[in-house]
């Protein structure tokens, strides 16, 4: 095994993980994969196959070392992938005693730290000194399931620092999974976590059994919301806001139905209560911990947000989602 096999770690065993864990074992470079879960490094170590997460997909033994350790995951490591969900972040790092200052750090959460209203890499730099020239985050519109798949995808790098963007492109980047490049770091981190609030908010239209012609207006309207936001909370003359890292992401996550927002939206719209409707997923809805930060970053900032308010309001106000979407229909353009 040579000396470029032994340079990326993974934090997390969900979904998104173990599609990573895939591509980059595709790519030949040996994984130190954290897996707490004991029965899943038992089926990777005697099937090759995560049995709770994505368990159709191949991952190749040859190429990974599952352990339950992040001292020993992350040691050896030029490059960590933070792979959890983010309300699990600070309960997978808490062991951590290897410093991290010296790699490179990736998130691909597309989350925010619940009460800690902090962005991954916000985090990262403030609690474990990570410089921002060593912090990375890839983002994009890419469901796990798909990726699993080795199905093409068009991911985006963000980093500070040209160096650290294109040393995590060159491991990541293959024929299916293609990568460009950005700086815009905070910039896209925000747009992939509202992406979800806004896949909240079509769910709630589609259990709402509201129609296609409006979803079309409602995803518009998202997506204006959504750069009136960036604009004031990140601004930047360079951003692109029809690019995948933006435009794309909000897209897929609004209109897949392998969406897990989405999902917890339309059970809404349906008429769950918000404490049902997160029993019955599988997953972590990220948009559900999003609503909250978004709420209070725009009160702080006075930005007007129609519809990440209406999603607040019925996930943490307990407003009724039938009477919360019909008074937005009357504000929509």
């Amino acid at each position: 095994m040579n000396e470029q096999q032994l340079k990326c770690a993974v934090v997390g065993y969900g979904s998104w993980a173990t599609a990573i864990v895939k591509t980059l074992t595709i790519n030949h470079h040996h994984v130190n994969w954290l897996v707490l879960n004991e029965e899943i490094r038992q089926s990777l170590a005697e099937r090759s196959h995560n049995i709770k997460y994505l368990p159709w997909c191949y991952i190749d033994r040859e190429f990974i070392t599952a352990s339950d350790c992040i001292d020993d995951v992350v040691r050896d490591a030029e490059i960590v992938i933070l792979a959890m969900p983010s309300a699990f972040l600070t309960k997978f790092l808490e062991p951590l005693t290897v410093s991290l200052k010296d790699k490179i750090v990736v998130s691909v959460v597309k989350g925010i730290i619940p009460g800690d209203y902090l962005t991954i890499v916000e985090h990262m730099n403030r609690y474990y000194d990570v410089p921002m020239e060593n912090l990375c985050v890839v983002t994009g519109p890419s469901h796990a399931e798909e990726v699993g798949q080795c199905r093409l995808s068009y991911l985006t790098v963000a980093a500070e620092n040209n160096a650290t963007a294109e040393r995590v492109r060159e491991v990541l980047a293959n024929d299916y999974f293609r990568c460009s490049t950005s700086h815009d770091v905070l910039g896209v981190e925000a747009a992939a976590i509202m992406k979800n609030v806004y896949a909240l908010a079509v769910g709630i239209a589609v259990g709402l059994r509201y129609g296609d012609n409006f979803l079309a207006v409602l995803i518009a309207n998202c997506a204006a919301e959504m750069q009136r936001f960036l604009d004031e909370a990140v601004p930047t003359e360079s951003r692109d806001m029809n690019a995948a890292a933006y435009m794309g992401d909000l897209l897929v996550t609004c209109y897949s139905p392998l969406s897990r927002n989405r999902r917890l939206g339309t059970l809404l719209g349906k008429g769950c209560s918000v404490k049902s409707a997160l029993n019955e997923m599988t997953m972590i809805a990220e948009g559900y911990y999003a609503a909250e930060c978004i709420r209070r970053s725009s009160m702080r900032r006075s930005i007007d947000m129609p519809i990440a308010d209406m999603v607040w309001e019925v996930l943490y106000n307990k407003a009724s989602a039938r009477d919360a979407m019909q008074a937005l229909t009357k504000i929509l353009k």
